[in-house]
């Protein structure tokens, strides 16, 4: 499978990867022409599509709270722009977890060991990306004072921090927090890339691929994979609609807890995607078809790996295991569904590629 190249262009500056995964961040600022020369996690599995697909960046296979600002700096040598970026794993921040505020979580700590190297490294430039939600608590509050301390020009208002992914062609109503933070003078995103009329949908995204069965995979891309369906969740996909949920099926085939009161208000599972509309958030069990509405808007089945790769702005040829690896839905599902929008990444290289070019 032929590998990516980096382009060349700002080989002045380099920038170290945070919480890595897979190498959705690193994979987007390679393409806007940042110099990304290490990524960290703690996920052994995302070695390979990191290095594979990512040359020459390397993995380095490490918890971010045993790092040292020291210890970093050798990533540097010989480059004019020092950039530090990541996404501390948000789970603990998502709506998701129904607001409750686990500070006792060990994940909680990951942010404000993110602050603690970028005091004890110094970089010219970071940004930090996760889920809007982060804002509501204290540990974001901290990470912005550490910033401010540093005298690193911040983006203080809120609505100015959020990020809408289908303004910059992301093809999935996904919503980013996104701090862009420069000792040089005010980092801003560039401007927005696609209009409501142009954003892309799931039809752009995905039309083109084969059709599957659920539990199939494609003979020429064995990441093109779905999962298998019970005979009940068979028969309730084949009643499902485009935008609709579980409220389509007949009485007969709802779950005992969506016939109860709590259950009615919870309309966001057992649907199918629209064609013609961007996807709903892609999530690390996209793969599954109760876990959302992520039915495949005309097959029976849910989505494949690959559909939620190429939803994550992936490119198609995006390699997450060896051709004659294992291919567990659940490991790529998190890797995928973890990621940074590598569309989104590369609008965030491209920012600095432009706040470095008017102030360095």
């Amino acid at each position: 499978m032929p590998k990516r190249r980096t382009q060349n262009v700002g080989a002045s500056i380099a920038a170290i990867d945070l919480f890595c995964g897979a190498g959705g961040l690193t994979r987007g600022l390679l393409d806007a022409g940042i110099n990304v020369v290490a990524g960290y996690d703690i996920d052994a599995r995302c070695k390979f599509p990191y290095e594979y697909n990512n040359q020459p960046a390397c993995f380095i296979n490490e918890s971010v709270t045993n790092l040292r600002g020291v210890g970093l700096a050798s990533h540097y040598k010989g480059s004019q722009v020092k950039v530090l970026v990541g996404c501390a794993p948000c789970v603990t921040f998502s709506k998701y977890t129904q607001g409750q505020d686990h500070q006792d979580n060990p994940k909680w700590s990951l942010l404000r060991d993110f602050a603690r190297l970028v005091r004890e490294l110094k970089p010219d430039i970071v940004s930090m990306e996760n889920v809007p939600d982060l804002q509501r608590h204290s540990v974001f509050d901290d990470f912005i004072q550490t910033l401010t301390d540093e005298r690193f020009h911040v983006p203080t208002i809120h609505k100015e921090q959020i990020v809408y992914c289908p303004d910059y062609g992301i093809p999935q109503h996904r919503t980013r927090l996104v701090i862009l933070a420069s000792r040089f003078g005010p980092l801003r995103m560039c401007r927005r890339t696609h209009p409501p009329s142009r954003y892309r949908t799931v039809h752009d995204a995905i039309r083109k691929l084969p059709k599957l069965a659920a539990g199939e995979c494609s003979e020429n891309d064995l990441l093109h994979r779905s999962s298998a369906l019970s005979p009940l969740n068979f028969r309730r996909i084949r009643y499902s609609k485009p935008g609709g949920s579980w409220r389509d099926w007949p009485a007969s085939l709802r779950a005992d807890c969506h016939r109860s009161k709590t259950g009615k208000s919870y309309p966001g599972v057992y649907g199918r995607m629209q064609w013609h509309e961007p996807a709903p958030t892609i999530t690390t069990q996209f793969f599954g078809f109760g876990n959302g509405r992520f039915g495949h808007p005309s097959q029976d089945r849910g989505l494949s790996l690959r559909e939620g790769a190429l939803l994550q702005s992936f490119p198609e040829t995006y390699a997450f295991v060896p051709q004659s690896g294992e291919y567990q839905m659940k490991a790529i599902g998190r890797m995928i569904g973890n990621a940074v929008p590598v569309r989104l990444a590369q609008v965030i290289g491209r920012s600095i590629q432009s706040h470095v070019r008017n102030y360095v």
